[in-house]
């Protein structure tokens, strides 16, 4: 399925700050569209961010609901970033869950990974990634040219590890990951040494789930919680995407706290940071080497 328009995270945090305005006002969608001549479907859309809001509506909409100073100019800063498109709104034929995840990824300040089939996509080398996308010409079809795009997605996203202001990423790896072949044995060591480059970047946090370590079973999937520090005055929640044959994604509290438990849990049954590095790099030295 290809991508219809994916609301960012500019776009979710104005719809909900203009929905909390409205409610404080005591004023309903309809009443709202009945004051400003609209249709009642164009307020409940601009507030789920089912549509692109221009700045001049937003304006009349805080207008109307008394917001001046320094929030006003704060919202309509908001509005001005939320009217910007993505960069992967260019590949039209991304599925439109991943594409959902990527406009997710690209705004979080920070996550928290737990991974126990494959490298984690931000950390993969390219030919380690095209075997992974290969993969799942298993259960759907994708042509060589559409691997190559999500491939370049998937290199594109990893600069979010290094730009201005990188997402800190910390991630527990299961030692499995490590010694699952994936490609051939020099794919393999390719990807191990690229680990333990990336593991010098400030922004990254990587620990080994030993096999041999006293394990305590929590879940069995792979996860993300990806955590979003507030903007403009305007609070994101948490949001958990988990992946199996299907990718799903919760901002619910409950759901969120308890995947945040996980991995608290899991971290903390880990090797510590050198010890996790020394425990890669000798994989990739007796196992993988040519």
């Amino acid at each position: 399925m290809a991508t219809s328009r994916t609301p960012t995270v500019r776009q979710r945090r104005l719809g909900a700050e203009l929905r909390r305005l409205r409610e404080e006002r005591s004023l309903t969608g309809d009443g709202v569209a009945e004051l400003l001549g609209w249709s009642p479907s164009k307020v409940s859309r601009i507030e789920n961010a089912r549509i692109g809001a221009r700045v001049s509506d937003i304006r009349l909409l805080l207008e109307l609901y008394e917001v001046d100073g320094s929030h006003l100019r704060e919202v309509l800063a908001l509005a001005e970033e939320a009217g910007q498109r993505g960069w992967w709104a260019q590949y039209s034929d991304l599925p439109a869950e991943y594409a959902a995840f990527i406009a997710l990824e690209d705004e979080a300040d920070a996550a928290l990974q737990c991974e126990s089939q494959v490298i984690p996509g931000l950390l993969q080398t390219e030919r380690y990634a095209r075997h992974v996308i290969r993969g799942w010409n298993t259960i759907a079809t994708i042509t060589p040219q559409a691997i190559e795009r999500r491939v370049e997605v998937r290199m594109r996203r990893q600069e979010l590890l290094t730009r201005p202001n990188p997402l800190r990423l910390s991630v527990v790896l299961d030692e499995a990951v490590l010694l699952r072949r994936v490609g051939d044995h020099a794919t393999m060591h390719e990807q191990l040494n690229r680990l333990l480059e990336l593991a010098a970047l400030p922004s990254l946090r990587l620990r080994v789930l030993p096999l041999d370590g006293p394990h305590q079973p929590i879940v069995g999937e792979s996860f993300i919680l990806l955590e979003f520090s507030p903007a403009y005055d305007v609070t994101f929640p948490d949001v958990v995407h988990t992946e199996s044959l299907t990718a799903t994604q919760s901002q619910h509290e409950s759901v969120t706290h308890s995947y945040r438990l996980a991995w608290e849990s899991l971290a903390g049954q880990t090797l510590g940071n050198e010890e996790s590095l020394e425990r890669i790099s000798r994989i990739a030295r007796e196992r993988w080497r040519s």
